[in-house]
C-alpha cells in the first residue's frame, strides 16, 4: 500500500480507490495476456509442427536436438520438467498446453530462436518492415 499512499499524499481513502482501480485493471490486462499467450504458442506449435513434425518438442530436447546444446540448457531443462510431469499422460498437445508464456517468448532469445532455425518470425506474416531506427526482429519481439 505504501506506493499508493505516496502517490495520494498520505491519502488512505484515496490509497485504496487507487489500489482497486488497479486491481481492476490487472484484471483485465490478465485477460488479455492469457489470450495473447494462447495465440503465440499456438502459432509457435503450428509452425514448428509444420517444419519439424508433431513432436518438435520432443525432438529438440532429445539427445542431439536442437535444445541440446548449452546456451539452449535451461529452455531443455523447462521442457523436460513439463514432459516428465505429464509422466504417462503425456501428449504433444498436453505438453505445449503445459508450457508457460517465459517458455514461449525466450523462443525468440537468440540461442534458441538460431537452435529453432532462424525462422520463427514467419509467425508474424503482417509485422512491419524494419527501418534504421527499429529492427522488427527476434530481439524486438523477446524485449
Amino acid at each position: 500500500m505504501n506506493r499508493y499512499l505516496i502517490a495520494v499524499g498520505n491519502d488512505s481513502r484515496k490509497a485504496m480507490t487507487l489500489y482497486r482501480k488497479n486491481l481492476k485493471l490487472s484484471q483485465e490486462m490478465f485477460t488479455i495476456v492469457s489470450c495473447f499467450e494462447v495465440a503465440l504458442r499456438n502459432a509457435i506449435d503450428k509452425h514448428y509442427t509444420n517444419l519439424y513434425g508433431n513432436k518438435w518438442l520432443k525432438d529438440f530436447i532429445s539427445r542431439g536436438g536442437k535444445f541440446d546444446v548449452p546456451r539452449c540448457r535451461r529452455t531443455k531443462e523447462i521442457i523436460r520438467e513439463s514432459k516428465d510431469k505429464l509422466n504417462f499422460a503425456y501428449t504433444h498437445p498436453k505438453l505445449v498446453a503445459d508450457l508457460d508464456f517465459g517458455l514461449w517468448r525466450y523462443l525468440f532469445a537468440q540461442p534458441q530462436f538460431y537452435a529453432g532455425g532462424q525462422n520463427l518470425l514467419q509467425i508474424f506474416p503482417s509485422k512491419p518492415r524494419s527501418t534504421t531506427s527499429i529492427q522488427y526482429n527476434q530481439a524486438f519481439v523477446f524485449n
